[in-house]
């Protein structure tokens, strides 16, 4: 067997972080089962204790001759005195040596090393030394009551062993208790690297989590101070632009005196492009409000078949210029939303805006309402997810759909539509201006209803935009309304488009 006292600790001393101790390189029972089977084939006492003196394990029957000692009073101190001079017995240097007892019986007291280290004591006995063939005299003078015939007859029945053999069940135990430690020992390094391991991908962890924090602070303070300066930049150019605009349209009223056509035409132009530029900032501020939560929502009980009503008289001419024909479908039984209708007016208007202008002449673009389950079904038809309404109360939401039949959103930009500033084409040469932050403005006004927004197609050809905002009651339809036959006429002043 390998000699464990001389075997290297291929991790040295800093992994354990401190001395190897016999307790924690053995499990208990393990060593309870040992003792005892050495007792059962020897009949000999066996006893293991750490190096501080703890017992970890033994397999003990009181002799007959010192449980007959321990009757009278002299022996009882003197069977208490001698195990405890046994227990605190320092085999030294040498490792191994014999302590005798009074009645003349011996223990055999043998240090245990593993990794070069004195880690234990094993304790063999009490045992009858061979060469012992009468009872010492010292037996029968630690009490007078004791009866030397009857004490000679029960220390000659004690286990008797010659030294040799105590020396070799000593070595044997100590080959076997080697075989436990080195398991034990391997089973403590893997525990200690796991544990190394796992601090060290801990410290790890932390130090990337700092950093991470730093950097989400860093860019949180940076969208921070973006939003204000956007609020801010928009706010001053609003109020100068607006200037710039009345400015315009008193001249083309002819306020200052009548303009040459080609005047007139500059004007026009300067009033329109003004108009354009007040739109971008407009949504500027919307989206700071927005991205601040800082956005005033005056949400009431809102008719949305009179929402898209509006939608479809403010963008009629919108259309009719460029040649789309704009349709208005609500199903029945429409059921009221919670919300601000202002907010939801411009939602739609932007989508339909939208739908407009990337649809081309002799296109079609839709408005379709109608109410549904929480599931998407129809609540009007009968669908399959119907049963389920006897697990869960039944959530009826209104749905809104924008459909067109232009030029369609590929399936890759679809969630890329809803970023700030994003557009589909954006190459110096497109075809259809934008600022590309209508649909972030819309989603965002979409989610504070608690509703949400999909893209899909439109088959054959063109996009469907799915708003879905849930009801705000469930018991009735708010109102039953019709397409208009003929879409009527436009407000005088519409509102803007973001």
């Amino acid at each position: 067997m390998t000699d464990m006292t001389d075997a290297p600790n291929p991790l040295g001393e800093d992994l354990l972080d401190a001395r190897l101790r016999l307790e924690d390189l053995i499990d208990r029972d393990a060593l309870d089962e040992l003792c005892k089977s050495f007792r059962t084939l020897f009949g000999i006492n066996v006893q293991i204790y750490s190096d501080e003196g703890t017992r970890l394990a033994h397999s003990s029957v009181e002799q007959g001759i010192c449980e007959y000692l321990n009757t009278t009073g002299g022996g009882r101190k003197a069977c208490g005195a001698t195990v405890n001079a046994v227990k605190l017995k320092d085999p030294g240097d040498e490792g191994d040596v014999v302590h005798p007892c009074f009645n003349g019986a011996a223990y055999r007291i043998v240090a245990l090393r593993y990794d070069g280290r004195r880690v234990g004591r094993l304790i063999i006995g009490p045992y009858l030394p061979a060469a012992v063939t009468d009872a010492p005299p010292s037996l029968f003078l630690v009490d007078s009551a004791v009866e030397p015939d009857r004490a000679r007859s029960l220390l000659l029945k004690m286990p008797r062993a010659k030294d040799v053999t105590i020396t070799n069940l000593a070595t044997h135990l100590k080959a076997s208790l080697d075989l436990i430690l080195f398991s034990g020992h391997k089973a403590l390094l893997t525990s200690q690297m796991h544990l190394a391991s796992v601090r060290e991908s801990y410290r790890t962890l932390e130090e990337k989590t700092g950093k991470l924090q730093e950097a989400y602070d860093r860019l949180k303070e940076l969208d921070r101070l973006k939003s204000n300066f956007l609020a801010t930049v928009s706010h001053e150019l609003r109020t100068p632009l607006t200037s710039i605009i009345g400015y315009s349209e008193m001249l083309s009223e002819g306020l200052a005196g009548v303009l040459e056509p080609e005047q007139a035409e500059f004007v026009k132009t300067i009033h329109e492009k003004g108009e354009q530029l007040l739109t971008l900032i407009m949504g500027l501020l919307d989206l700071s409000k927005l991205e601040s939560g800082t956005m005033a929502m005056r949400k009431n009980t809102v008719d949305i078949a009179k929402v898209l009503g509006e939608v479809l008289s403010t963008l009629t001419p919108n259309a009719r210029k460029k040649g789309v024909k704009l349709e208005l479908e609500m199903g029945e039984n429409l059921l009221a939303v919670r919300g601000d209708p202002e907010r939801l007016r411009q939602v739609f208007i932007n989508l339909v805006d939208n739908a407009i202008k990337f649809t081309p002449t002799s296109g079609t673009v839709t408005m379709r309402a109608r109410t549904v389950l929480g599931d998407g079904g129809d609540a009007t038809g009968d669908d399959d997810a119907s049963g389920f309404a006897l697990l869960a109360p039944i959530q009826k939401k209104l749905e809104i759909r924008v459909l067109d039949t232009g030029i369609g959103i590929p399936a890759r930009e679809r969630a890329k539509v809803f970023d700030a500033f994003y557009q589909v084409d954006s190459s110096s040469t497109r075809e259809y201006g934008g600022t590309g932050l209508g649909l972030s403005i819309v989603k965002r006004l979409v989610e504070a209803h608690g509703g949400t927004i999909a893209i899909t197609d439109n088959a054959p050809q063109g996009t469907q935009f799915i708003v879905a905002i849930p009801a705000a009651s469930t018991t009735g339809p708010l109102s039953v309304r019709p397409p208009p036959s003929r879409p009527s006429s436009p407000p005088s002043s519409p509102p803007r488009l973001t």
